[in-house]
């Protein structure tokens, strides 16, 4: 363990005088509703008509992903290649270019002109059959993506969570730690959305990174079963090369919000269920749960804000509820957000449908580039 965490492991989790009140921190009138991709249940993921229904289905908070171009330019999409399941070549930037098609590349090789050649909008994923499909719809840079917000949302109150799509653990297929934390954060400062933005990701080197460049802004520890190391003698390249096992707790749960706490992370965001498990309602016998009830009670007391996803089902919902989680990130946040109206939570009000398909209309790009 890095020993300054390791300072702060054994000094923090036992003085629960300095843990800082949740309610004080980042604290929201309403059930922070989360939109996954923007809603990717409901439309295709991560792209101006998802955020566009987002808004107008009233989540408090549009969750999206970013990626790099090989020229540097921050785009929002959530895979480290483009995937024929999602996307279709069309044409390539000029005749001959020996990395057409782009279909089955990654981001990290492909420039912003070369993907912007691609319809992302034209397939529907099997598992998410009721999504609406928009042929022809381009993938956007992050900017793109604040521009067409600003037009629904003019007052800039909607909420972000944006997450960077760094592979620790091959470094080679995706831009580096510094990179994102660079490049995202200089579109950040220049956004009239700077002071909503959470910035979220598995690599904790990142929120570090992010922490160092921009204190203000609150970062998100993302955790599943897939990006920890829980093992003694275990040291995970998501957790910044932390072992989880060497931090207090009488429980896995206690031990990673212990260990979120230690990078100073602001939200722990785990996966609701784990890794492998059969079944992924909690009512359904053979469950396994990742987010646990004494996780939550752990966070809750140092002081951080726990938000779970990818929550698509009404008992785990109710479940995390009872276990007073702060929001929840979900690829059906209608649904959700209806679910939360019910229980008595103060939900986000609806954007006007009529102004965001209007906004849709002037910034989606459909066509190739000239």
């Amino acid at each position: 363990m890095i020993p300054s965490l390791l300072l702060v492991a054994l000094g923090v989790y036992t003085q629960k005088s300095r843990a800082v009140p949740v309610q004080s921190l980042l604290s929201r009138p309403v059930f922070d509703v989360q939109g996954h991709r923007g809603g990717r249940g409901n439309t295709i993921e991560n792209t101006l008509p998802s955020f566009a229904w987002g808004l107008i289905d009233g989540v408090a908070t549009l969750e999206l992903d970013n990626g790099i171009t090989k020229d540097g330019v921050v785009v929002v999409w959530h895979d480290e290649n483009i995937t024929a399941d999602k996307c279709k070549d069309t044409q390539p930037v000029f005749e001959g270019d020996p990395d057409y098609p782009y279909v089955g590349k990654y981001i990290a090789n492909l420039t912003l002109a070369q993907i912007k050649t691609l319809d992302c909008g034209s397939e529907r994923l099997p598992t998410f059959p009721i999504q609406l499909t928009y042929p022809g719809t381009r993938i956007s840079t992050l900017q793109e993506v604040f521009d067409f917000v600003s037009c629904a949302d003019p007052h800039h109150q909607i909420q972000w969570n944006i997450e960077s799509k760094i592979d620790a653990q091959c470094p080679n297929l995706t831009r580096t730690v510094d990179d994102f934390v660079n490049k995202q954060h200089a579109v950040f400062k220049k956004s009239p959305y700077l002071g909503k933005i959470t910035f979220q990701s598995f690599d904790w080197r990142s929120l570090t990174g992010m922490k160092k460049l921009e204190s203000s802004i609150p970062t998100a520890a993302l955790i599943s079963t897939g990006s920890s190391a829980t093992n003694n003698g275990a040291r995970s390249p998501w957790q910044a090369g932390l072992d989880i096992s060497t931090f207090p707790g009488a429980t896995l749960g206690v031990k990673i919000a212990n260990a979120a706490k230690s990078i100073d992370a602001d939200i722990l965001s785990p996966n609701f269920v784990a890794d492998g498990s059969p079944v992924q309602d909690p009512a359904l016998p053979g469950f396994i749960p990742f987010t646990t009830k004494d996780m939550v009670e752990q966070a809750h007391e140092l002081g951080m804000l726990v938000k779970p996803w990818t929550v698509d089902g009404l008992n785990a919902a109710q479940q995390l509820l009872d276990w007073k989680v702060d929001g929840i990130i979900s690829d059906y946040p209608d649904t959700i957000r209806r679910w939360a109206e019910q229980q008595g939570q103060t939900v986000s009000p609806k954007y006007d449908q009529d102004k965001v398909l209007a906004c849709l209309a002037k910034h989606l790009e459909t066509s190739t580039p000239k």
